[in-house]
């Protein structure tokens, strides 16, 4: 709570300033006495402190309401109290977006499920193929190997996202695209005007790839050099003693105590993943939240940005508490107390 406390205060002072929402609202040619009035509307008027606090009070899931503020801004959720104030457990209100009226959070859930599958997409190539290159460089150590998933795993650290959506996309998407059947841009989902909308799984296929490179890589050096810390220790020795086959040492024994590190690595970028690829989504053309906050910056629709970056942050603290409880899932040695 308090990191998403931190959050906040520092997402709301630092859209602060940048033009007059009321402008961004009513145009560039709205008359003194409507500017005024949308400026009251969205607490313009009030001293920074105060829209603060009416800003935290909006965004908290408990916080205290009039029955005209519940009205007005379709808030969800349960009211208690028989007066004008109301206690409210409730839906976190992110305001509403000042180009299209919409609320924000109806604009982020709309967008919310192309990422996910994204991110998970990402994550399963990431996670399949570096462990794979992982366990094989560190069992074929000082091979060849070993020394081409190292040259793999540092060239694709060492290549920035953007970089490689465009080279993907320009070799898959356009030379190779007769071949492929891949095109450059493309969303989940498309309409045709005979068939309908209908689902389009191929167009998810470059931006997986793309996004899947770094954490790949990162999980490939992570694996390897866990694992043959772990190797290294005495009661792999007992298990070869035993007469167990190299392959059940390694995946049984040795693999499963050498994960820790590489579900850190694993539920981080999926929670970076999650937040909003913003370079990947715009040069795909996959509407996610990456887009959608990019689109707003550009028309300064500051709302939307907040609300991006408010879920964005609420995901990255939600899987890092996920991964706590994986450790002692995967690792006998980790125990959860209470």
């Amino acid at each position: 709570m308090l990191v998403l406390l931190g959050v906040v205060v520092t997402v709301f002072f630092l859209f602060q300033g940048f033009g007059d929402p009321s402008r961004l609202v009513m145009g560039q040619r709205a008359d003194a006495a409507t500017q005024e009035n949308i400026r009251k509307e969205l607490n313009l008027d009030q001293p920074r402190w105060k829209q603060f606090v009416l800003y935290l009070n909006d965004v908290s899931p408990i916080a205290i309401h009039t029955k005209e503020e519940i009205e007005r801004k379709g808030l969800k959720g349960v009211f208690l109290g028989g007066g004008n104030t109301k206690l409210a457990i409730k839906w976190p209100y992110l305001r509403r977006s000042y180009q299209t009226k919409r609320e924000v959070w109806d604009i982020l859930i709309e967008a919310l499920p192309r990422p996910i599958l994204l991110a998970l997409a990402a994550m399963l190539v990431a996670t399949v193929l570096g462990i794979s290159l992982g366990v094989l460089a560190a069992v074929k150590k000082d091979s060849w190997m070993d020394t081409s998933a190292i040259f793999v795993s540092v060239l694709g650290i060492s290549a920035p996202s953007f970089f490689m959506g465009i080279v993907i996309a320009y070799l898959f998407g356009f030379v190779l695209s007769s071949y492929t059947g891949l095109h450059m841009t493309g969303n989940l989902f498309d309409t045709d005007p005979f068939t309908g909308r209908h689902m389009e799984l191929q167009n998810l296929i470059l931006p997986a790839l793309t996004l899947g490179i770094r954490p790949l890589a990162i999980i490939a050096q992570l694996t390897r050099g866990a694992l043959l810390d772990v190797l290294d220790q005495d009661y792999i020795r007992t298990a070869y003693a035993k007469g167990l086959s190299p392959r059940m040492v390694v995946l049984k024994h040795a693999l499963r105590n050498a994960l820790n590190p590489v579900i850190t690595a694993i539920t981080g970028w999926f929670a970076e993943l999650l937040a909003g690829a913003f370079f990947v989504e715009k040069i795909f053309y996959w509407k996610g939240i990456g887009k959608v906050t990019v689109d707003a910056l550009e028309e300064l629709d500051f709302p939307v940005v907040m609300g991006s970056v408010l879920i964005s942050s609420f995901f990255f603290i939600v899987i890092g508490l996920l991964s706590d409880l994986l450790y002692g899932l995967v690792d006998p040695r980790v125990r959860i107390t209470t």
